[in-house]
């Protein structure tokens, strides 16, 4: 299980130093994600992508919940009033309710992707202030060393939490 950390960077070469480090500390390019607003360059740093920086996740998940009740009250509908023959056709449910998650999955997600990210709320004023975001995700047993780690070596970085989880593909 990984852990996502949040630490504020007040400019472009502390975030490229703390990069380094984190390189050096064997934590891969593909789990450290930098941010910041859209004018500042972050040459050099592996920027976030869509998932951190907008909604998608969330909206695909909520998506699948309330399009698998969705597809499931139809087919529940459909059951009771049966197009063919007069007895009650269960089996509608067994497809209406997957079709009704993915379909609702899908579209939670079209529109999630448009979306800031809800849980970088508390982000945006600091970056519109020109600081760096930096979301580095480690696994569990690697918190601690990772907070100590870039408090002794950058003093400049504010720890601004440590999400109880994160999704597996990001």
């Amino acid at each position: 299980m990984r852990r996502r950390m949040y630490f504020l960077l007040p400019d472009l070469a502390s975030a490229q130093r703390t990069m380094s480090d984190l390189l050096l500390a064997r934590i891969e390019e593909r789990h450290i994600h930098f941010m910041a607003r859209d004018e500042m360059d972050l040459e050099g740093l592996h920027e976030a992508n869509l998932l951190q920086t907008s909604d998608i996740v969330h909206g695909a998940e909520a998506g699948l919940v309330i399009g698998g009740f969705c597809g499931l009250a139809v087919g529940a509908v459909a059951a009771f009033f049966p197009i063919v023959g007069t007895r009650p056709q269960w089996e509608l449910m067994i497809v209406t309710a997957p079709l009704g998650a993915l379909f609702g999955a899908w579209v939670s997600s079209m529109i999630g992707v448009s979306v800031p990210n809800s849980r970088l709320k508390a982000f945006r004023e600091p970056m519109e202030r020109g600081m760096i975001l930096l979301m580095v995700d480690v696994r569990e047993s690697r918190v601690d060393e990772i907070r100590d780690m870039l408090k002794e070596h950058h003093p400049e970085a504010h720890m601004e939490g440590v999400e109880a989880a994160i999704p597996a593909f990001p």
